[in-house]
């Protein structure tokens, strides 16, 4: 008993939203029918759908789309595919086209075809072969496979993820994007590292910084008018998309050489700190990698290094993305604790080798104190590690007092959205409507957006207890943080209300 009681306060500690605030009778009576509607598998989605979300923290954008998105945009580029492949080739095709190759305008004439590009370009209906053994292999293929239809379409996607973002009720995205991403590889390749001496990369690299930083900014720059201009923001015609706040995350690639991964990084931080689209910095590409195993303690002491240089920009990082037999024992005990303790990360994304870290109670307990964050990815979890129902880490982080959030990785390759993840989460613990609330504000609370919480020890701030008050407008229209968590509990007070007295959802 003393020890659940411990555990218990350790989570109220490291939760900034307790039961502090009173229940509304439509929020009392929301939490009823969310917990009659668990059992429901029909019902339970209507009501998880229209729920109010938070954020979704750990997004990549190409990974966002979905295949037919990009099966139409390779259509109007005039590329062709390789259906044997099962790849979008970034080119078109030769007059005639060789075996299994055909027009990607030619495809929606070709259902068995179309739904053969659908499946290889995405985790729908993966079921192994002995060429293509593996959901964690078939998955990072895709992007491989889809790559020449994303390059000229990021303003599309942005768009699409956006527009994806609204009809799943979400308030806020923190999307992983690499503008500029080839001309910074090239410059890491072009300054060789000597040893770890970083002081003198970052000389060496300070002559081609601004044009690295100016290339990024011009692709943002052009992804941004591209996806205002599909969403008609501004307009009569203006998409749902348009009212989704929206930063991002500079990612940079872990398995390129060590000069290639620093100049990223080097410019990532730069990106991030002169530029207030981009609000932190993370790295990407399979963590079981050879070079991503090779050169991990490397890359975290690159992050400490540019720490030290720009103390403001944030990291989240993707740790522990691994399971045993992935990689040999000793590659499971201390990724997790590096990007904490050596990297400095604020959040980690994926979290699920964390059982066989070293010390791993040492360690959540450090996490908790800390307040790192965990971005929880249960789909892609399931079809990248087979880690699945009870058997991830989810209720391990919450009974620990580590602060967890639900998000999507890369919902287009793995066929879901955000509501999907709630829906698992809600079907396989013994959530309660407040523990979902409670997930959808810490999206919020951990995201990296500018500016000060509404939220102090599990209660509002005084200042915006009564909303409606010229102190309060003035407090939210200086911290954007704050404005955006306002904005979702005015959203949870529309649902009750309308859910209270929803007599589909009633008992």
């Amino acid at each position: 008993m003393f020890v659940r009681a411990l555990l218990l306060a350790s989570a109220i500690l490291t939760t900034p939203f307790s039961l502090c605030q009173a229940a509304t009778p439509d929020e009392q009576k929301t939490a009823h029918i969310f917990s009659t509607l668990q059992s429901d598998p029909v019902r339970l989605p209507v009501f998880m759908r229209q729920f109010p979300k938070g954020a979704d923290l750990h997004n990549h954008l190409v990974g966002a789309i979905y295949a037919e998105s990009y099966l139409k945009w390779a259509a109007q580029d005039g590329l062709c595919i390789s259906v044997e492949q099962g790849t979008i080739l970034p080119r078109a095709c030769a007059a005639t086209p060789a075996k299994g190759e055909w027009p990607a305008t030619a495809l929606p004439a070709n259902e068995a075809a179309e739904n053969r590009m659908i499946d290889a370009l995405s985790m729908r209906d993966f079921v192994p072969t002995a060429n293509d053994r593996s959901g964690h292999d078939h998955f990072f293929a895709t992007f491989a496979g889809f790559g020449p239809a994303a390059d000229k379409h990021a303003g599309d996607s942005l768009a699409e993820a956006l527009d994806r973002a609204a009809q799943d009720h979400i308030t806020y995205v923190e999307l992983m994007i690499s503008p500029g991403l080839g001309s910074m590889i090239a410059s890491g390749n072009a300054h060789p590292l000597h040893d770890e001496n970083y002081a003198d990369a970052m000389q060496a690299l300070k002559a081609d910084l601004p044009a690295l930083v100016a290339t990024a900014r011009h692709e943002t720059d052009n992804m941004e008018q591209q996806a205002q201009h599909v969403l008609q923001c501004g307009t009569p015609q203006a998409h749902p998309g348009c009212k989704v706040a929206v930063h991002y995350l500079y990612q940079t690639l872990r398995i390129v050489a060590p000069s290639a991964v620093f100049a990223q990084l080097y410019a990532g931080y730069e990106i991030a700190h002169t530029d207030p689209r981009f609000v932190g910095v993370n790295f990407v590409c399979p963590e079981d990698d050879p070079v991503s195993m090779r050169d991990y303690d490397q890359h975290m002491r690159m992050f400490q290094a540019l720490n030290s240089v720009y103390p403001d920009v944030k990291l989240s990082l993707h740790a522990g993305e691994l399971t045993p037999g992935l990689v040999p024992p000793e590659g499971l005990t201390h990724h997790i604790r590096s990007a904490v303790e050596i990297a400095g990360a604020r959040r980690i994304g994926h979290g699920v080798d964390i059982m066989w870290e070293n010390d791993a109670t040492g360690l959540l307990k450090e996490m908790a104190q800390k307040k790192i964050m965990v971005e929880i990815n249960l789909t892609s979890n399931d079809v990248i590690l087979n880690i699945k129902g009870k058997a991830h880490p989810f209720a391990l982080y919450r009974r620990a007092g580590v602060p967890v959030a639900l998000s999507t990785d890369d919902e287009g390759v793995s066929r879901g959205d955000l509501t999907q993840e709630y829906l698992r989460a809600a079907t396989t613990w013994p959530l309660s409507y407040q523990d979902m609330k409670q997930l959808s504000r810490n999206g919020l609370e951990y995201a990296f957006i500018p500016g000060a919480s509404l939220w102090h020890d599990g209660k509002i701030l005084p200042a915006c207890q009564t909303p409606d008050t010229s102190e309060c407008r003035a407090f939210l229209g200086k911290n954007e943080k704050a404005r955006l968590q306002m904005a979702l509990e005015n959203n949870f007070k529309q649902f009750e209300a309308e859910t209270a007295h929803n007599p589909l959802l009633a008992d």
